[in-house]
């Protein structure tokens, strides 16, 4: 394993298995009947892929998707266990560096499709309705300003990229002509779904999900939920006593760095440049904050 000075995990070194697939934050192997997925602490923003790690966000991004998937027990998820030891004898001699970062899950065939729901106008969303009064296609109404929430949380996906590329939000005509409308129908009521029932719970502990993405997978013929769910990676966490509408609010995510990269200027095109100690360690705070209150518990 690959540690940075600072403590972070940012490469993962299994030597009796095969490279395994890099993402931008985990590093995937395939077991044949399995997945082990390694939730390193690289951190990613633009889809650029910084040189230096965050300590302990691998640990807070699996552990807030094992809370998720046990809050929605009902929905079908690709996870078989996180316990290392129930994982095969190849691997106990990594279990130091997988407890806490790591979950066994079944090798499902990802849908292309990023399920973003927003209940918030911000980001990207709030750049396309400022230039087409619409988000991926879908008109909304005139008079929004920034931050605001919207009138109904609505389904805007993107086309997942390769490792490198940037991510591309599609319309939902798009996405039935990727996987088929009986899918696109299922991905979009389960996506808004899961974003209702979390942002609902989310607010009961003073946190404001502006908008967020799943992923989901098909195994053994059934639409699961798969890869990460509901993190600072994948979200935008407002404390919800901070939030104005209008303004930007603070986060419990990674917009902390977005926004340090674009007060620099940072082209959003590789390589991206080292993150200064105070940016690195605000950032591990703010992830273990996010952690700490909506679960009720530390890492």
């Amino acid at each position: 394993m690959i540690y940075d000075k600072n403590g972070a995990l940012i490469k993962s070194e299994i030597k009796q298995l095969s490279e395994p697939k890099r993402g931008k934050v985990r590093d995937i192997y395939d077991l044949n009947d399995s997945l082990l997925l390694i939730a390193t602490d690289r951190i990613s923003a633009f889809d650029c892929v910084m040189p230096n790690g965050i300590p302990d966000k691998g640990k807070v991004l699996n552990s807030l998707s094992l809370f998720w998937f046990d809050y929605f027990s009902s929905i079908p998820n690709h996870l078989i266990t996180e316990n290392v030891e129930e994982y095969p004898d190849i691997l106990q001699n990594y279990s130091a560096d997988l407890i806490g970062r790591s979950m066994l899950v079944k090798n499902a065939d990802p849908l292309p499709v990023e399920c973003v729901c927003r209940g918030y106008l911000i980001g990207s969303g709030w750049k396309d309705y400022q230039q087409t009064k619409s988000v991926c296609g879908l008109p909304l109404r005139e008079g929004y300003t920034v931050a605001e929430k919207l009138d109904g949380n609505i389904f805007t996906p993107a086309f997942k990229a390769e490792l490198g590329d940037h991510d591309e939000n599609i319309s939902y005509a798009q996405v039935i002509e990727l996987i088929g409308a009986e899918k696109a129908a299922l991905l979009k009521e389960k996506t808004i779904d899961l974003y209702t029932a979390a942002s609902e719970y989310a607010l009961t502990k003073n946190v404001i999900i502006a908008d967020t993405k799943f992923e989901f997978g098909v195994y053994d013929g059934e639409v699961i939920l798969i890869d990460e769910v509901l993190t600072p990676d994948s979200s935008r966490f407002w404390p919800a006593d901070l939030y104005v509408k209008g303004k930007n609010p603070p986060s419990l995510d990674k917009q902390f760095v977005r926004d340090y990269l674009e007060s620099i200027s940072f082209n959003k095109c590789p390589p991206a440049p080292e993150l200064p100690d105070d940016i690195v360690e605000k950032t591990t705070e703010k992830y273990l904050e996010a952690y700490l209150t909506l679960t009720g518990k530390s890492l």
